[in-house]
């Protein structure tokens, strides 16, 4: 009697432990099986945006983000349009400058800023000839911009108000023209515009084209001579509640290629050159991008005070309407938790 109980009663644990077995093979099959995903990264076609071409060039993405993910990268020429893309959901995540994801925030309200990439890049060069050597002289100048409400639009604001000068109109002032910075480079061969201020290489190379000279670097550009947010990672809200260890994990792969750039420079020239062949079909001489990359200071950090400096010039310019008394408030735009954790490890 004894030994045919102990017989069940074995048989049934042999039974419990096959059907734990079973179970267990199932869930990691699904595990391996997830549906994949189509992560749709947008960026600038600037040196500016070196990390995020690294980081494609590297394959650290790919890696981050894993073999279930596919990767869609998608060029702007401005990050007006790149911001417009974000929030329609057009794309879900990428680098771009902090002035348009502002002026869309406040329309929108659907835009997380999560890491920094880069502080710095842009430079104000004069076209030889224009009469152009200093900021003060470009009163009843044309100068030209990349995009209207453009992170480069509001440091040259900031240039013009610390010497007293306006933007206007007229040759009362200072006229801004928004043009493509290829087609400024033409503009400036032909003697349209006076000066431009605009993201790397363009001024390095209007410069070593001698075309113009550069006449504040990137270094005196404000706010805080140049240690501002130039470069951001920025997400759409629905990617960010849908996929949270994705966003993170380009977070990394940004951390990434910022190290592989600061150890690696030399490597570097020919990985920037090839995404921006990718991007625009054609690529950069490794002096022009070594040049252009010096200008750069590339880090995760972002300066909330610089951005809410660059946030009331766009206010007082008219690009950001709307705003009360009480002042613009961008407490929803930032969602840093996620830089704190790949920061901490975890």
């Amino acid at each position: 009697m004894f030994k045919k109980s102990a017989f069940i009663i074995l048989s049934i644990v042999l039974i419990l432990i096959t059907l734990s077995g079973c179970g267990s093979s199932k869930d990691n099959a699904g595990s391996k099986s997830a549906d994949p995903v189509t992560v749709k990264i947008g960026l600038l076609k600037n040196v500016t945006h070196a990390p995020a071409f690294v980081a494609i060039q590297k394959g650290y993405l790919q890696t981050r983000l894993g073999d279930n993910a596919k990767i869609e990268v998608q060029g702007f020429n401005n990050g007006a349009d790149f911001s417009t893309a974000l929030a329609t959901g057009q794309i879900d995540i990428g680098y771009v400058g902090p002035s348009p994801v502002i002026n869309q925030y406040v329309r929108s309200k659907n835009i997380k800023i999560l890491s920094g990439a880069n502080n710095g890049g842009a430079v104000l060069v004069a076209r030889k000839g224009s009469g152009v050597t200093s900021v003060k002289d470009l009163a009843g100048k044309l100068v030209a911009i990349p995009t209207k409400g453009s992170t480069n639009e509001i440091s040259l604001r900031l240039l013009l108000r610390d010497q007293g000068l306006q933007v206007t109109t007229d040759k009362s002032g200072t006229q801004l023209i928004a043009m493509a910075p290829a087609d400024t480079l033409t503009a400036m061969k032909q003697g349209q515009v006076d000066a431009t201020l605009l993201p790397e290489p363009w001024g390095t190379q209007i410069a070593n084209e001698g075309i113009g000279d550069i006449v504040v670097d990137w270094d005196r550009i404000p706010p805080n001579k140049g240690n501002y947010p130039l470069t951001i990672i920025v997400s759409g809200d629905g990617f960010l509640k849908d996929h949270r260890d994705l966003a993170k994990s380009v977070l990394l792969a940004n951390e990434d290629a910022i190290k592989f750039i600061h150890d690696n420079p030399d490597e570097t020239y020919s990985l920037v050159s090839d995404e921006l062949k990718e991007l625009t079909g054609k690529g950069l001489d490794a002096e022009l991008i070594e040049a252009a990359l010096s200008h750069l200071s590339l880090t995760t950090d972002i300066d909330r005070d610089a951005l809410k400096t660059m946030a009331q010039v766009a206010v007082d310019a008219g690009y950001v309407k709307g705003v009360g008394e009480a002042g613009l408030d961008l407490t929803g735009l930032y969602d840093l938790s996620l830089l704190k954790e790949t920061l901490e490890g975890k």
